[in-house]
């Protein structure tokens, strides 16, 4: 009996001693496993690094670029568009206006009555129109021609508040937020900037944009077309200015801030665009009406060595429409945020068994992980960070994550956002170096005002909280007092019609 008392303790030992083991060994894989995710997540922020000296080699390097690209055609990455806009708004004007905003799978078309210093925006409608599925494969013919027969339902139901002068024309702001070589403030052609697009890709609003660009044969003037449909469906009106979103809100602010000389939109995409003085322009040779012209800079197409680009960029820019392309909208735009974040996770998740044994399948989704999504998770304030683990979950069929592994992806997000944020904020300091509002003059006290839009400004507010700390960081205190940032809302449509007005062809006769 007490020889089988021995054998069984010494089986229940031995027992006892193995399953120590194993949990030894599964502690030991799991510490491994974690050290191996933070190794790689470490390393990621230190290549995101955006110390303040390397963010005044960015900021100079925009300033550089800006000086190529006013050169000479095809002097910098950046094209430095000429945009013809050379009369901003001042607030006298007055009148009724129109507005169409191309771009994705819908359209907006608005009206205005504008009545002067006193009335301001007296009264403004609009209508946002969805393109059929059908016209998305078809011709710019047939695409123009159902975008002025909306027009024209459109104007049809002016009602009380809405007066057109007698004997004049209806003027429209055409807002065509792709790059366009203008010869006019009303004339423009489209520009190649894609490769490798294929109509079956157009499954999600982002894709249907291109999807236009097919439709439109480059060298194409987009004015023409859309005045010819007009023409065909007997609707007179004339196209007084061409313009993108970004100088659109610089005319919205400058419209009502005469300290506006800048505009600067962080959403989907991202563009800036600035008042430089015509003598500046070594590239530019018509004639001037004022001293003054506005740049569209396509900013977005900005690259530098001094840019933090990491692995995971590289490889978001070799799967995307246009690699080489664009990189500085890669690494701050609302575009890619979200999918940079997804790549981190998915390398930490194969190397290190971030989310368990398996690797998530639809962590390997391309643009599956949106910025809004992501901007949720790193705005989580609950003690459990509830809302990262529903995300997680919902979008990435993640479950069961631990609280330490949540507050990771809440970092990485934060890595991601504040590399973004602050880049944007030496972008924004080249260009005031380049218009010579980086320092203080003695006895000038005009305050210098940068408009604002996109909804990665609007809505990621850690983005942009950044944005505006880093900048005041790079101008330093004295003259950071004399920079406002400004959100301006609706460039796209209200910007439009403010320009139509300003570039109306009735101006000289109210002059004289």
């Amino acid at each position: 009996m007490g020889k089988v008392a021995v054998g069984a303790a010494v089986i229940c030992a031995a027992t006892v001693c193995a399953a120590a083991a194993l949990i030894v060994r599964h502690r030991m894989r799991s510490s491994g496993r974690w050290a191996r995710a933070m190794a790689i997540l470490r390393e990621f922020e230190d290549k995101c690094g955006t110390p303040i000296g390397k963010l005044r080699q960015v900021a100079d390097a925009m300033t550089v670029e800006m000086h190529a690209g006013l050169a000479s055609e095809g002097g910098s990455k950046l094209k430095m568009l000429i945009s013809y806009v050379d009369n901003l708004p001042t607030g006298d004007e007055r009148g009724l206006f129109y507005a169409l905003d191309l771009g994705g799978t819908n359209f907006r078309v608005l009206r205005v009555q504008l009545g002067g210093k006193e009335g301001r925006v007296a009264k403004q409608e609009f209508t946002e129109v969805s393109i059929p599925p059908n016209l998305m494969v078809g011709t710019s013919d047939e695409l123009f021609d159902y975008i002025a027969t909306e027009l024209a339902k459109f104007v049809a139901t002016e009602g009380e508040g809405f007066h057109l002068s007698p004997g004049r024309q209806r003027e429209l702001g055409f807002t065509f937020s792709f790059p366009v070589k203008q010869s006019s403030i009303n004339s423009g052609t489209l520009m190649t900037w894609t490769k490798g697009f294929s109509i079956a890709d157009a499954v999600s609003p982002f894709y249907a944009a291109f999807v236009i660009l097919l439709m439109i044969s480059i060298g194409q003037d987009v004015v023409m077309e859309l005045t010819k449909a007009m023409e065909r469906k007997g609707l007179d009106m004339r196209v007084a200015a061409l313009v993108n979103d970004t100088i659109g809100t610089l005319a919205g602010g400058r419209y009502f801030n005469n300290d506006v000389v800048a505009a600067v939109i962080l959403g989907t995409g991202t563009n800036a665009a600035y008042v430089e003085r015509a003598q500046a322009i070594p590239k530019w040779h018509g004639l001037v009406q004022s001293e003054e012209m506005v740049i569209n800079m396509e900013w977005g197409n900005f690259r530098s060595s001094h840019l933090p680009i990491t692995e995971y960029d590289q490889a978001l820019d070799a799967d995307s429409l246009n690699p080489g392309d664009h990189i500085f909208e890669k690494i701050i735009s609302g575009m890619y945020l979200g999918d940079i974040v997804r790549r981190v996770l998915c390398r930490m998740a194969e190397e290190a068994a971030f989310f368990g044994d398996t690797v998530p399948a639809k962590l390997k989704i391309p643009f599956i992980l949106r910025t809004p999504e992501m901007s949720a998770m790193h705005h989580d304030s609950s003690p459990d960070l509830k809302v990262v683990g529903n995300k997680l979950k919902d979008i990435l069929g993640i479950t069961n994550t631990s609280l330490k592994t949540r507050k990771v992806v809440v970092e990485l997000c934060n890595i991601v956002a504040m590399r973004g944020a602050r880049l944007g904020a030496a972008g924004i300091m080249g260009i005031l170096k380049k218009i010579g509002r980086d320092t203080v003059k003695e006895g000038d006290k005009q305050k210098t005002v940068i408009a604002m839009d996109g909804g990665l400004f609007e809505h990621y507010s850690e983005f942009s909280k950044a944005l505006e700390s880093t900048l005041q960081e790079l101008l330093g205190e004295e003259v950071s007092s004399r920079i406002v940032i400004e959100h301006a809302n609706d460039g796209s449509g209200i910007g439009a019609a403010l320009l139509a007005a300003s570039h109306s062809q009735y101006n000289d006769i109210e002059e004289s």
